[in-house]
């Protein structure tokens, strides 16, 4: 249940009524910043900076399947990844970051604060694009979990959300195991790529991130995983005990 619907409150005219936020105040809009963890660290994005990483850590790939489930198409060359890296680090209405591996220094993906609804208190994360040298690894938990941190923490935001294709099965499994809330389906919802697109919304909010912050700073931890790097405790299994 969420937590401002454990009980009921009413006005004077004995209609149902959401809780009140005394000392309300509206959230901090993101900015491009550094955020430093063990295994990585976020960077604004900067296309002069990181498009020879990012080309190189993308060309790893065999196919384009990666990119089904984004606005972008796959890029067959430098020059073409390098204009949409310009347009996405000029975009006014998201801030997007790299995720930069600590151990080679080199850009590994990207993400973004997006759909910023500071007044609300409401941000989204979203155009995640991860090469294959970031999925299923430390670095790409911890680059959630260092995001969650800022949301949270420093930009004091209420509601976190992540949307996507209702197909698109990897990314939906990817945000209930970083401990999104799954609510629900919104049919027909955007037009992308010639095809339509029913899209799954999930959400934390400010109340879940404490326990979920210890899920993941017990996940992170270096005792949590073996001399191979394999993880001793699943974050799923540590969400549910905490």
């Amino acid at each position: 249940m969420n937590q401002h619907a454990k009980q009921a409150v009413f006005n004077e005219y004995s209609q149902p009524i959401g809780p009140a936020l005394p000392g309300w105040k509206p959230s901090m809009s993101p900015q491009p910043c550094t955020l430093q963890g063990r295994y990585c660290r976020l960077e604004g994005l900067d296309p002069q900076r990181h498009r020879e990483d990012l080309s190189a850590a993308y060309s790893i790939a065999s196919d384009g399947r990666d990119w089904t489930y984004l606005f972008a198409e796959p890029f067959t060359d430098a020059a073409g990844l390098a204009v949409y890296l310009a347009a996405e680090a000029a975009r006014v209405d998201r801030v997007s970051f790299a995720i930069m591996d600590e151990a080679s220094g080199r850009a590994l993906g990207i993400f973004a604060l997006l759909r910023i609804d500071a007044p609300n208190s409401v941000i989204e994360m979203g155009n995640v694009n991860f090469s294959p040298a970031l999925k299923r690894t430390r670095i790409a938990t911890e680059a959630h979990y260092l995001m969650m941190c800022h949301v949270f923490g420093t930009l004091g935001y209420r509601r976190y959300e992540w949307k996507c294709d209702s197909l698109n099965a990897p990314s939906r499994a990817a945000a209930e195991r970083l401990g999104f809330c799954f609510e629900g389906i919104f049919r027909q919802a955007v037009v992308y790529k010639g095809r339509s697109r029913d899209t799954a919304w999930f959400s934390i909010l400010d109340g879940e991130w404490p326990g979920l912050r210890s899920a993941f700073e017990t996940w992170l931890a270096p005792e949590n995983f073996d001399r191979q790097g394999r993880q001793k405790q699943a974050l799923a299994d540590l969400r549910r005990a905490l």
